[in-house]
């Protein structure tokens, strides 16, 4: 931690905070192997370091990082806008389930939000993480016990009470 001389508060170095969230997630991670729905959340708004992390906890256990939209984009490229509403979830499913590991990391996730898919995207994430652990970032907040996906006012907003998942918000800071 460095302090610096002006304000007295204390700074965080980036590299400091990168490898403290990756220990809360590691604890997560072993946390939610108890649990109905083995999901855990990487809550942050765009550009706050939910990549970066996601990268640190894989170079650290070897759990599969997948490109969510990329990965979805290429099953679906072929289908109708009707028979991708249709095989979302199975596609999500497989991509996957392809994976031998227990844990999988899942970043950009937005693709599951496209309104024209007509997807309750926590839903699709609670489904798959029945049998294994799924880490998948979030672009949004955790405010007064509520996950949002966007704001109120944009076509994609969600909102979701905080329960029935695990939670790594990278807007706060373990320990303060």
């Amino acid at each position: 931690m460095v302090i610096t001389s002006l304000d007295r508060e204390p700074r965080f170095r980036e590299e400091d905070l990168l490898m403290t969230f990756a220990d809360l997630l590691t604890q997560r991670i072993s946390q939610a192997a108890e649990l109905y729905y083995r999901l855990i959340l990487v809550v942050a708004p765009a550009g706050k370091g939910k990549t970066r992390l996601l990268k640190e906890v894989h170079k650290h256990t070897g759990a599969p990082l997948l490109n969510l939209n990329l990965e979805l984009s290429r099953r679906m490229l072929d289908l109708t806008e009707r028979r991708r509403v249709l095989q979302l979830p199975r596609l999500l499913s497989e991509i996957v389930d392809m994976s031998p590991s227990d844990v999988v990391l899942l970043d950009n996730t937005e693709i599951l939000f496209d309104v024209m898919l007509k997807q309750d995207p926590l839903r699709l994430l609670q489904g798959i993480s029945r049998n294994r652990i799924i880490v998948a970032s979030w672009n949004g907040t955790i405010d007064n016990g509520y996950l949002t996906y966007a704001a109120p006012e944009h076509h994609e907003y969600r909102r979701y009470a905080v329960h029935d998942f695990l939670v790594v918000n990278l807007d706060s800071v373990p320990g303060r």
